[in-house]
């Protein structure tokens, strides 16, 4: 949809864009207030028991959400947090600084967001110019980190009145609560005006619209909100109702047994034919994460009452299932190699007839004694056993896994340093898939070749992630070696988009140089490290509430 400025309306099935009219309401929010906390040490939120118990949030409802850390401001760009330490930083921080700020986006004079990649040197421009939702959260983390919250702000808003425009794909209408994958300043040097241009997946390889965006919105709305203290913009009607549009696509009932939520192949990070339809791990944990965000920051007035008991219902199912089925460690997977199969009974052990003759023959020699992880699919008679980094990340961040499952992801990944990790972190899939099976899944997908790209390639966004979970779970060990691995390469290669090969040892066929979330998730990374105390922007502690089932009473109860 499109609307054109200073000439009312014109609507079509292939963009959307913002007008001044539109600019007046985003004034007029950030406009408002900012109320000022005083700094808490504590990354203790409130409990699903609390919330389900709870009257109401008022402005209590954000008790403990202010995370330190983020108060200081740089003023000539270099990070914020290398004050608070006596150590000189590394010398490549200050150009990634210079890289990231390179990379903004402006829109009437206000920091908007980062476009994918600079990298002047490509060719094709293609969508890299563009600033899409997933890809921004790493550089917002580092501006939060820095104490420059302001363009984050304006992200949120900003995106938030875009998915308030009916989204078209060919004829069909895509629901309300869709967030653009990305979104473009049009410059329009006659008239001298500016207007966003959304794509909601209408122009994406494939067609297929991101079911991540609103999870990643929701997810840095909290993040904002426990970084600055400022408990009135998730407070505002419109972000309570974004919200809750966002929800409203995920918590609908329909004909599904499973809590999971069912995706098309291409929904998220990985977004062409990779074999990830149906449940993904990264979905199901960017889900997890989301509803226990919005569950602290929606009210629980009559709009967000009912939406407030729909996420307690699910994240006790949710978190079950999830825990239960697509867990997988040495013993599991011995378990898995003795099912029986054809089992009908509510008694059945093989609840989704898994084949045990499908299990991959990799796997057996892959799987440590100690350790585990998510994997990557769990359906009807099909287990997608691939390891995929940023789910399991996720799972530990947001405490899908229990801290038991959390510290056998890590001993996992010092297990198996060599095939995750290698010389570039980290792998985005484990193992590549090849050959025919390559042909079958793929589709002969010439980028997605093994070793490279989404197919078994070595993301740098990914360290961010990494390093996150890694202070969580007591390992910061881990992560200073592989940012020591990083620093080595990244800015004598250009800040490349991904790395291919078995070690990640050869900067990506295809990959563009100065990708913008590889410098972001490198600063974050830095800075996660040196100041252990912005873990709690973007962690979440373990519910002990979401292990007992939820107790609801009947409309016949009486006093």
């Amino acid at each position: 949809m499109e609307l054109a400025v200073g000439g009312g309306m014109r609507r079509s099935a292939s963009h959307t864009s913002l007008s001044e009219s539109d600019d007046f309401e985003l004034t007029r929010l950030l406009s408002k207030p900012r109320i000022n906390v005083e700094r808490q040490r504590s990354f203790d939120d409130r409990s699903l028991s609390d919330v389900s118990h709870s009257g109401g949030y008022g402005r209590g409802g954000f008790d403990g959400m202010y995370s330190p850390g983020g108060g200081l401001r740089s003023l000539v760009g270099t990070p914020a947090s290398s004050a608070l330490h006596s150590f000189e930083p590394h010398p490549i921080v200050g150009d990634a600084w210079e890289a990231l700020r390179r990379s903004l986006v402006f829109f009437r004079g206000q920091p908007l967001g980062t476009v994918a990649a600079v990298d002047h040197a490509s060719e094709e421009v293609l969508n890299y110019d563009q600033v899409f939702v997933r890809d921004f959260v790493p550089s917002a983390l580092a501006f939060l980190m820095n104490g420059e919250p302001d363009i984050v702000k304006n992200f949120l808003l900003k995106t938030l009145l875009l998915q308030g425009w009916e989204k078209k794909v060919d004829r069909f209408k895509l629901g309300e609560g869709a967030m653009p994958a990305s979104f473009k300043v049009m410059h329009d040097a006659k008239k001298g005006v500016e207007t966003l241009h959304a794509d909601f997946g209408e122009s994406a390889i494939g067609r297929v619209a991101p079911v991540d965006s609103g999870f990643w919105w929701i997810i840095l709305l909290r993040a904002y909100t426990k970084t600055t203290g400022d408990m009135t913009l998730a407070e505002t009607p419109e972000c309570q109702k974004g919200m809750r549009l966002i929800l409203s696509l995920c918590l609908s009932e329909g004909f599904d047994t499973f809590p999971t939520l069912l995706c098309a192949d291409g929904c998220c990070m990985i977004d062409r034919r990779m074999g990830v339809y149906g449940y993904p791990i990264e979905i199901q944990a960017l889900f997890f994460m989301a509803l226990r965000c919005a569950l602290q920051m929606l009210k629980h007035d009559n709009e967000g009452k009912e939406f407030v008991e729909k996420i307690a219902t699910r994240l006790h199912a949710l978190s079950y299932h999830m825990r239960s089925y697509f867990w997988l460690d040495f013993q599991q997977l011995n378990d898995i190699y003795r099912y029986k199969t054809e089992e009908y009974s509510h008694t059945a052990v093989n609840k989704f007839n898994v084949i045990p003759d499908s299990i991959p023959d990799w796997l057996f020699d892959f799987m440590p004694c100690q350790g585990g992880f998510f994997i990557g699919n769990v359906s009807p008679a099909r287990m997608d056993f691939r390891w995929f980094a940023l789910g399991n990340m996720i799972a530990i961040l947001s405490s899908l896994a229990t801290p038991e499952q959390s510290v056998a992801i890590m001993d996992l990944i010092e297990e198996r340093w060599e095939e995750l990790i290698g010389e570039m972190p980290l792998k985005i899939c484990y193992p590549a898939i090849e050959n025919h099976e390559w042909r079958i899944v793929t589709g002969c997908d010439p980028k997605n070749t093994r070793w490279s790209y989404h197919n078994g390639g070595s993301w740098p966004v990914l360290l961010w992630l990494l390093t996150a979970a890694c202070i969580k779970t007591g390992r910061p060990q881990i992560a200073r070696r592989a940012i020591d691995l990083a620093e080595r390469r990244l800015l004598k290669d250009g800040w490349p988009e991904y790395y291919d090969g078995k070690l990640g040892r050869y900067v990506g066929k295809q990959a563009r140089k100065f990708q913008t979330w590889s410098i972001a998730g490198y600063l974050v990374a830095k800075m996660m490290l040196e100041d252990p105390s912005h873990l709690g922007m973007i962690s979440l502690e373990e519910d002990k509430a979401m292990l007992k089932p939820v107790l609801k009473r009947s409309a016949s109860w009486t006093n």
